[in-house]
């Protein structure tokens, strides 16, 4: 039988898992318009350390708010290990910092890479984001995507709520996803397809609970569990049956425990540690060892400066054999709410328009 006139069967579309090749991470640099003003001094050594950190792996692409950001913001960098040959910067006015909310998601059609263009309200419109909204574009128009061009789609989605394994699973939370605050015409159903459409989730599994203290997410997946391996999944474990967060954390675990793969088998489960509690001003801050950031060659952990910080890192290394895992203290970027993850998104070789190696 003559195949000749058969309908060509479209690629299939992916979310990459963080794991696989990237092309270069973005950082948004904090400056004195935004949240970070009063403790600025703390955070830019902190920034400037990742950054540094990230280039020895690969590129990295600092976005500045103005040419006079870019002075201030390399001279912070000049007393660094930074490779200059693997560092780019690009204009935008930012309200915030998180790069992981407001940046582009990288999907793949096949061998095609599409850039998507989530809308963020500012974690379900708790703070100001209409400049946070338009850095994409803002990155676009500068070539930063080279011929990629960003398409909006329409939907509310923040990079942090999500985990692909790359193969068509995604790990989420009901409590952020499924929020009245972000989507409120779609119910799970209608979530579900979008997330089929946008990102080629074929399966969705959902966590009903897992929640820290001083979190403005609404739960983002990134500080609760991520995917390691397709079967492998890091989590924070709380054990102290008097830490608040003990009831929620140990249903967490009970539900990542009755999780399957595509396969049916379950998955590999890697307890993370839970530091002692950092206080300031009468709240607690979402320390979480999960919020960690996976590059080309290695793994930045987030350290707090507490013994659980050493367990971490042992744990982290067995999932990920051949990556060096990078400590990086983290403990005045979660006065904010957020952690190392948080603040960086990766983008693939394909869908950029800086040089590569």
């Amino acid at each position: 039988m003559s195949t000749g006139d058969a309908t060509p069967v479209p690629p299939k579309r992916r979310l990459p898992a963080e794991w696989e090749p990237q092309g270069a991470i973005q950082l948004t640099w904090p400056h004195d318009a935004t949240d970070w003003a009063p403790v600025l001094d703390q955070v830019h050594p902190v920034f400037a350390t990742i950054a540094a950190s990230i280039s020895q792996y690969e590129p990295v692409i600092i976005v500045a708010r103005d040419p006079e950001h870019i002075e201030e913001i390399s001279g912070f960098l000049t007393e660094t290990a930074i490779r200059p040959d693997r560092l780019w910067f690009a204009l935008a006015s930012s309200n915030d910092t998180w790069a992981r909310d407001h940046g582009a998601i990288t999907v793949f059609d096949g061998n095609q890479p599409r850039l998507l263009d989530f809308t963020f309200n500012g974690w379900g419109g708790k703070y100001p984001a209409d400049l946070d909204d338009a850095i994409t574009r803002a990155l676009a128009s500068q070539g930063v995507f080279g011929s990629c061009v960003p398409e909006p789609t329409g939907l509310i989605l923040e990079g942090g709520s999500i985990e692909s394994d790359g193969a068509g699973t995604l790990l989420t939370t009901t409590r952020c996803l499924l929020s009245s605050t972000r989507n409120p015409d779609l119910d799970r159903t209608g979530l579900e397809q979008r997330l089929g459409e946008w990102l080629g989730a074929e399966r969705i599994l959902w966590l009903e609970h897992g929640q820290l203290e001083g979190d403005d997410t609404d739960a983002h997946i990134d500080t609760l569990a991520r995917f390691c391996a397709r079967d492998t999944i890091a989590y924070v474990q709380c054990d102290d049956p008097q830490d608040p967060h003990h009831p929620e954390l140990k249903a967490m675990e009970q539900e990542l425990r009755a999780l399957r793969q595509a396969s049916g088998e379950p998955y590999r489960l890697i307890p993370l540690p839970w530091p002692a509690p950092i206080v300031e001003d009468d709240r607690r801050l979402a320390a979480t060892y999960a919020n960690f950031l996976i590059l080309n060659g290695a793994v930045l952990l987030p350290v707090y400066d507490d013994p659980a910080d050493a367990v971490a890192r042992d744990r982290l290394a067995g999932a990920f054999p051949g990556r060096e895992i990078v400590e990086i203290d983290c403990r005045a970027i979660i006065r904010q709410g957020g952690s190392l993850h948080c603040l960086t998104m990766q983008y693939p070789a394909a869908a950029l328009g800086i040089p590569q190696e």
